[in-house]
């Protein structure tokens, strides 16, 4: 490629006298001019290449600067911000449930851990963690496990699409939509759900929902086992993944690497044992690990762990219905400066708001029409002072820094997202492996753009 006259030129090769060739570098915004000038110092050996700045293992837009020698990595770096949406600074400007709508959408293939992340975090500031209703603490964990699972799938599927396996992701995405189908019925969404809120959550579940996930999980059980067969014996992924990505228990604990990169490396450490959170402690379910540290050992533990969360979820059914047997339980805080007059219903059509919900805030009275309107309009007053809250989501662990001046909307929201983190990974998973095995490992770390730049 012809470069333009002010582009850096740089004197490569040694020859005899006069006969030096010139090489010419376009050098165009970003970090690419010290990239033109290291290449133009080092000579010819070195090929700087982009992967991207979009791939689709990466759930987003990822730009990779591969340096290579032939077909092996030398050098990977990861270019970020493509993504970037300005969530965090824009929940300033909303009120505290109202931020709920904006968390959700940052890791968009398991939007319920931030909506619960955050929310437990605004109810400490609250001082409202131990008011929270046991049924409204056990639908969010109801939800999470499911979204681990569906997370989990969505990992293992579009990881094997991009080895060339279509039906690894045929598979994943098929027991995935029976979740989403339960979602759906739940929030009214598939996704973006902001369902959990501030105090407890959005509605109850609707009627017969917990007998229409016992039906679901069998089938979701076997999907999981059929793609587990399709995967973990075959000898291509076999070729593909193991010893490919390594990243020792070392470097993971060095680089801040969480869930199940660190997991796949033999470090047992999950939130929900060792920090628990909304009742976790409760539950009998295990902590899977491997000793691999590859791509492979990743595989393996999120099939294990989807399997742990389809136990949680079936303890959390026998709660719930133990619950339905007694009676009506409610869902929200009972703190009417925080909740809501009249809890959110979905109409008989499956959208938006049933006649009984409109009539009971319309009728009860004006003033409740009045607090209705106020809640929902500029919120309730936060404490002033700051809450660090994390949790154990399907990449590791999430971490929610808030900050509140005493008024009706946060002064600051800083999310610590694992795929943030898990990404600076990339480079040491990379180096010395071949161009194909790049895909392989960012693959492997599952990163959802979304949250990485929030």
């Amino acid at each position: 490629m012809s470069a333009p006259t002010n582009a850096p030129r740089a004197t490569a090769g040694a020859g005899a006298a006069g006969t030096e060739g010139v090489h010419e570098f376009t050098a165009v915004g970003g970090d690419w001019d010290a990239i033109a000038a290291d290449a133009a110092r080092l000579g010819d050996e070195r090929v700087v290449v982009n992967m991207g700045p979009q791939h689709p293992s990466t759930h987003g837009v990822l730009r990779i600067v591969l340096e290579i020698e032939g077909e092996t990595v030398t050098e990977a770096r990861a270019g970020i911000g493509f993504l970037h949406t300005g969530i965090e600074k824009n929940m300033e400007f909303r009120n505290y449930t109202q931020g709920v709508t904006f968390c959700t959408r940052m890791d968009y293939v398991a939007p319920l851990f931030q909506e619960a992340a955050y929310c437990l975090a605004v109810e400490k500031l609250l001082d409202i963690t131990d008011d929270i209703p046991e049924r409204a603490t056990l639908i969010r964990v109801l939800m999470m496990e499911l979204n681990r699972v569906s997370s989990h799938l969505i990992a293992i599927g579009t990881g094997g699409n991009e080895l060339g396996a279509t039906t690894m992701m045929t598979v994943a995405f098929r027991e995935r939509e029976e979740i989403l189908r339960i979602f759906e019925a739940v929030t009214g969404l598939r996704m973006n759900h902001a369902y959990i809120r501030p105090g407890g959550v959005a509605q109850d579940l609707p009627p017969g929902t917990p007998a229409r996930i016992r039906e679901m999980i069998p089938k979701v059980r076997n999907g999981i086992g059929e793609l587990e067969k399709l995967t973990l014996a075959n000898p291509i992924f076999l070729g593909r993944t193991k010893g490919v990505g390594y990243l020792p228990l070392a470097g993971a604990m060095a680089l801040g690497a969480v869930g199940p990169i660190a997991r796949s490396a033999g470090l047992p450490y999950d939130l929900r044992k060792a920090q628990p959170y909304c009742g976790y402690e409760t539950y009998d379910f295990e902590v899977p690990t491997h000793t691999d540290s590859d791509a492979y050992a990743r595989t393996v533990v999120r099939f294990a762990e989807a399997r742990e969360s389809l136990k949680i979820v079936e303890q959390v059914l026998d709660r719930l219905e133990a619950q339905d047997r007694a009676g009506k339980h409610p869902v929200m805080v009972a703190d009417r400066k925080i909740a809501w007059p009249a809890q959110l219903a979905v109409g008989s059509d499956g959208q938006g708001n049933s006649l009984d919900h409109i009539r009971q805030i319309m009728g009860t009275s004006m003033e409740s029409l009045i607090h209705h309107f106020k809640l929902v309009t500029e919120g309730f007053r936060v404490p002033a002072g700051q809450v660090f809250q994390q949790i154990e989501h399907p990449k590791g662990i999430q971490g929610v820094h808030l900050v509140s001046d005493g008024g009706t909307r946060p002064y600051r929201v800083h999310f610590r997202d694992p795929s943030f983190n898990n990404l600076q990974a990339l480079g040491i998973m990379c180096e010395g492996g071949t161009i194909a095995d790049v895909v392989v490992a960012v693959a492997s770390i599952d990163p959802v753009l979304g949250g990485v730049d929030r």
